[in-house]
């Protein structure tokens, strides 16, 4: 997959995350004209997590900051429930107030960071590189066409030697087939496991 195509898609995450954040702002908007006390706790929570960074940053051990801290602590805690409250008494979810992101695991941006601050990129933006790829080989139609769908009702059960040249029928032919490619498919990431070659005319299938 070029870095093209993964630029194109990137940009097109921030699109969305950028809708998400304006829409949520919209959100905001007419809900606090409704309910303004909504907005007066977000103010308050904004200025009293300020205040606690500040305090948390000087590492003052002196008990009284510590106190004043904790109080700070309590405060936002106290915030958030009456938030989620005025919300609940609204038939709103706590959600409601957060950007609605396509993916919740990477918010939009196709990477995710685990606790070692080690990134990754998220399923969803691989499965986007993994849907372009299939697209360009023909193979975007995976949801009907596949072993779960296979019907070998459509192969006849007599064997035809003059034909096929082989001694069984080409409904157990293909059933030998479809078990070798099931076969591959749980040795797929086995290095000793042998690849699988087709061959035939040019429209064979």
């Amino acid at each position: 997959m070029s870095n093209e195509v993964l630029n194109d898609l990137l940009k097109e995450y921030e699109q969305k995350r950028l809708k998400a954040e304006y829409d949520l702002e919209k959100r905001k908007e007419k809900l606090y004209a409704l309910l303004p006390r909504l907005s007066e706790i977000d103010d308050e929570l904004n200025n009293t997590a300020i205040k606690t960074a500040k305090n948390i940053l000087n590492n003052s051990s002196n008990t009284q900051d510590n106190d004043y801290i904790q109080n700070l602590k309590n405060k936002i805690s106290s915030l958030k429930i009456e938030k989620d409250n005025i919300l609940k008494q609204n038939n709103l979810s706590p959600n409601y107030l957060k950007p609605f992101y396509e993916c919740k695991i990477c918010n939009d941006t196709g990477y995710v960071t685990d606790l070692n601050y080690n990134t990754t990129m998220c399923s969803c933006l691989k499965q986007r590189l993994l849907d372009i790829s299939f697209n360009k080989s023909n193979m975007y139609n995976l949801k009907k066409e596949n072993f779960a769908n296979f019907d070998e009702r459509l192969y006849s059960d007599e064997p035809d030697l003059s034909k096929y040249k082989l001694n069984i029928s080409p409904r157990k032919n293909i059933l030998n087939i479809k078990n070798k490619c099931l076969e591959f498919i749980t040795h797929f990431d086995d290095p000793n496991y042998k690849n699988l070659l087709f061959t035939g005319s040019t429209g064979l299938r």
